[in-house]
């Protein structure tokens, strides 16, 4: 009978283990999720976008009129005072090319000026001749004069007419220089380009340009020997210590950023971010085709680099910077992760772990940016919520957490 009673002892035990290894085998497990607790601290919402570098005020040096610039003594880099640093020598350049109709018209009037010098010549001859008798007649007529022969008006006229002939002569002569410089100038009128000639080593052929400011030489338009154009730009110069960083935001975000806004200055290529505060937002906007074709209205965003010059030494003109301007800080907001928050409906809503479940709590948020959210209802500080719930997680499940913390904004 004993042994009956332990045999069925025996056999219940083992059915109530078998019961209980088959009941927990198909109770639901709790959910492992990560989990975050919510805290108090310092919270920026920032515009961030691409920017460049540039110096304020950039010199164009232009060339002041048409010729010839010589090769460049500067190079790129190179310091300039003013008034005193060369930077470019202009000289004349060549002559036109002459087609057969002009040149046979320049030809003849090479012609005409030499046959004028020739008949110039002849006239300086003449001139000459008469006023030599003259002077013959002149002293004729004194001697005559002194004897009583003749009349005091015959021996005025005679001087009279010595003074005439010289005013010829000079006349003759005058012309004759006349005639020798339009030849001059209708042989000047034959130079081609195809005749070579010597540069003239006189100061007086060529123009200098000097610096205007005192500065570096950032970009060299015309490195080497060609014709140039009054107004081409020659090269450019300025002041590398004088810089500002300009952005390209987009006009919604360029709405919320205010004057005198701070902002840091990341993705420069130093080792640590540097201080920027926001001059001046354009009043227009433009449209700027993005990288995807898509039209933009871009606003330029002005900023005064205020880090000490000792952190940017090898920062310059038209360099690549990551711009973060602030538009909104708190030092003692309530913030959860981004990645915490869902839409529930028309809501945000969180999972509120309480004593080991998930629980749904809608929440109402302000300010955010790329990180965390700020939190105005719904949450307190020191909740726990999970991070980037699943679709296994819902209201009343049961979960085990994973603490991550250390989320900052």
């Amino acid at each position: 009978m004993n042994g009956t009673w332990i045999k069925r002892t025996i056999l219940g035990a083992i059915a109530l283990a078998v019961i209980g290894a088959f009941v927990y085998a198909l109770s639901p497990k709790p959910v492992l999720v990560d989990t975050t607790i919510i805290s108090r601290g310092p919270l920026k919402v920032t515009v961030d976008e691409e920017g460049e570098t540039r110096i304020r005020e950039i010199y164009v040096v232009s060339s002041p009129l048409d010729g010839r610039v010589l090769r460049s003594p500067r190079e790129v880099g190179d310091a300039v005072s003013k008034d005193k640093t060369l930077l470019a020598v202009i000289e004349p350049g060549d002559p036109s090319f002459l087609d057969i109709r002009t040149r046979r018209e320049l030809e003849a009037t090479v012609a005409a000026a030499e046959a004028s010098v020739s008949l110039t010549e002849s006239e300086i001859d003449r001139a000459e001749s008469e006023l030599e008798f003259a002077q013959s007649d002149l002293k004729r007529a004194k001697s005559l004069a002194q004897r009583g022969t003749i009349s005091e008006r015959t021996l005025e006229k005679a001087a009279l007419d010595v003074q005439t002939r010289q005013a010829g002569l000079a006349q003759a002569r005058a012309n004759l220089i006349l005639r020798h410089r339009q030849l001059d100038s209708a042989k000047a009128r034959l130079i081609g380009p195809e005749q070579k000639k010597a540069r003239s080593t006189d100061d007086s052929c060529c123009v200098e340009v000097h610096a205007p400011v005192d500065g570096k030489v950032l970009r060299i338009d015309k490195e080497s020997e060609q014709i140039v154009k009054a107004g081409e730009p020659l090269l450019r110069i300025g002041d590398p210590k004088d810089l500002e960083i300009v952005v390209d935001l987009l006009s919604t975000d360029a709405v919320k950023v205010r004057a005198g806004a701070d902002a840091r200055i990341e993705g420069w290529g130093g080792p640590r971010s540097l201080q920027a505060r926001v001059r001046r937002i354009d009043p227009a906007g433009y449209t700027k085709v993005s990288a995807l074709g898509i039209e933009e209205q871009r606003v330029n965003t002005i900023l005064d680099l205020t880090s000490p010059r000792e952190e940017l030494p090898t920062l310059g003109h038209d360099f690549r910077v990551f711009v973060r301007i602030t538009v909104w800080s708190s030092e003692n907001a309530l913030k959860v992760p981004l990645g915490a928050l869902f839409r529930q409906g028309n809501e945000w809503a969180v999972f509120k772990v309480v004593d080991g479940t998930a629980k749904l709590t809608p929440v109402k948020i302000g300010q955010r940016n790329s990180q965390v959210a700020e939190i105005i209802e719904g949450l307190e500080a020191g909740a726990r919520v999970i991070l980037h719930p699943s679709d296994r997680v819902s209201s009343g499940s049961k979960v085990e957490e994973r603490l991550n913390e250390g989320l900052s904004g």
